[in-house]
């Protein structure tokens, strides 16, 4: 149950009333991985008023907790300080498969009580609060597709990852079958979703063995991010109740199609009463202001691309023909492009960044799509012509970058980036990028040991 009217006050009363004895908190990292823990009753009062340390490692190591050695803010340097986090009242929930444990997510900030540049949640806010000084509401939502394994945590472990099973055979989309088939786990996951807060419009199976695709129901932009947070980490806890292990990884098998993370979004007056992306007066027609914010979505994202695909892995989905764009172009219901323009009414009108990736941290995602939206508004740009046919033979696109090392020194190199984000953010994420590609840079794969081993 979500109950995001709730005042501090109120959260306390209901924490105490719970039968769980405890509080559930947590933050993401910069991967966008749930972390967090359990506090008592009373450390949890002092902490809903005052907030509580973290210890900011978790913006110093990487998904695999390998610390990085290429970070200024936070390292063998600094001591591994607590940081202070403070939690959003607004994100109350409590959790059906745990007891009804309260649950609320949180931020950093410095040492001045400031936001903490670092942190992902507080990149959004401040690109949310820079639509509102321009007198927009941002509503978005997510998309993700995932596939699903016969697998648990210690059999992938043992097996090292290598050939997991399938939850289902086959390539099989759109399939009544195959939910039927596992219909209790679809349910639990629909059913429990629903009532932790994140509901979910839609979830059918993908083309491919074992894959699903869920539409999480819209929200305004930062309560859309935090369900998208909330979503890939309460599935893999669902999931494992059924014997099952879900993957986000954008590109598991390279004969099979990559998993997205599609972001929906639309611009709003303040009141949220105005489809701003709508013009009633050329009703068949995108608003001016749709195409000056498509218009910086593709001005931007060859140099924003590690927020969308932020992995060695990403760029192994990204390739033509696979259902993931390789241009920064448009079209009108188009998905072989980057930008997908729906047409849908006063209501449904919206645009869907097809680019990027289920393996990407939401905030900074959908930071990278409002923020670059704003940033053609602001510039009053003026997009291309949108493609009616293949987005991947459209030879006057910008090729997007093809690899994370190449993306990354794009984005660290960006005036855009810094602009948008700040030195500060801009810096530390890149470097996080650069260790990731210097990783992979160092390891032996069975692509190497198979191709070389005996015959060279």
């Amino acid at each position: 149950m979500k109950q995001g009217t709730l005042s501090p006050k109120a959260i306390l009363e209901r924490a105490r009333g719970a039968p769980a004895g405890k509080v559930k908190v947590a933050i993401t990292d910069i991967d966008g991985v749930l972390r967090g823990k359990y506090l008592h009753l009373d450390k949890f009062e002092s902490a809903a008023e005052n907030g509580f340390g973290f210890c900011n490692v978790v913006f110093g190591w990487d998904a695999a907790d390998l610390c990085y050695d290429n970070v200024q803010y936070t390292g063998w340097h600094t001591g591994y300080p607590d940081a202070l986090v403070r939690l959003d009242p607004s994100t109350y929930r409590e959790v059906p498969w745990d007891g009804g444990v309260p649950f609320l997510l949180g931020e950093f900030v410095d040492e001045e009580d400031q936001p903490l540049a670092v942190c992902p949640r507080q990149v959004l806010k401040r690109v949310v609060a820079r639509l509102a000084e321009r007198g927009f509401s941002a509503v978005a939502s997510f998309e993700y597709e995932f596939f699903h394994f016969r697998e648990s945590p210690r059999s992938l472990a043992e097996k090292k990852h290598h050939g997991p099973e399938p939850l289902t055979p086959g390539m099989f989309g759109y399939s009544l079958l195959r939910l039927s088939q596992n219909r209790e786990y679809v349910n639990a996951l629909f059913d429990d979703l629903g009532k932790f807060g994140v509901p979910l419009e839609g979830l059918h199976t993908e083309t491919g063995p074992g894959v699903l695709e869920a539409a999480i129901r819209y929200a305004d932009a930062l309560e859309a991010a935090d369900r998208a947070v909330l979503f890939k980490a309460a599935t893999k806890e669902i999931a494992h109740r059924f014997g099952i292990v879900p993957s986000f990884m954008a590109k598991w098998n390279a004969e099979l199609p990559g998993c997205s993370g599609h972001i929906h979004q639309s611009l709003w007056d303040a009141a949220g009463a105005q489809n701003l992306f709508y013009d009633p007066r050329a009703p068949n027609a995108p608003s001016a202001l749709f195409e000056s914010y498509v218009a910086g979505q593709l001005h931007c994202l060859p140099d924003l691309l590690p927020l969308y695909a932020p992995t060695v892995n990403s760029y192994k989905r990204l390739v033509e023909g696979a259902w993931a764009p390789t241009r920064a172009n448009w079209g009108f219901d188009n998905r072989t492009t980057a930008l997908r323009a729906i047409p849908g009414g006063a209501k449904g009108s919206r645009l869907e960044t097809r680019v990027n990736g289920s393996d990407s941290n939401p905030y900074l995602a959908l930071a990278a799509a409002l923020a670059s939206g704003l940033y053609g508004i602001e510039k009053a740009l003026v997009p291309p012509a949108a493609i009616a046919g293949s987005g991947y033979a459209d030879e006057s696109a910008v090729t997007l970058p093809r690899t994370l090392e190449e993306a990354t020194e794009r984005f660290e190199k960006s005036p855009i980036a810094r602009e948008l984000f700040g030195d500060a953010f801009v810096e530390h994420f890149a470097a996080t990028r650069h260790w990731e590609w210097r990783r992979f840079a160092r390891a032996v794969t069975d692509w190497e040991l198979e191709r070389y081993f005996e015959i060279i």
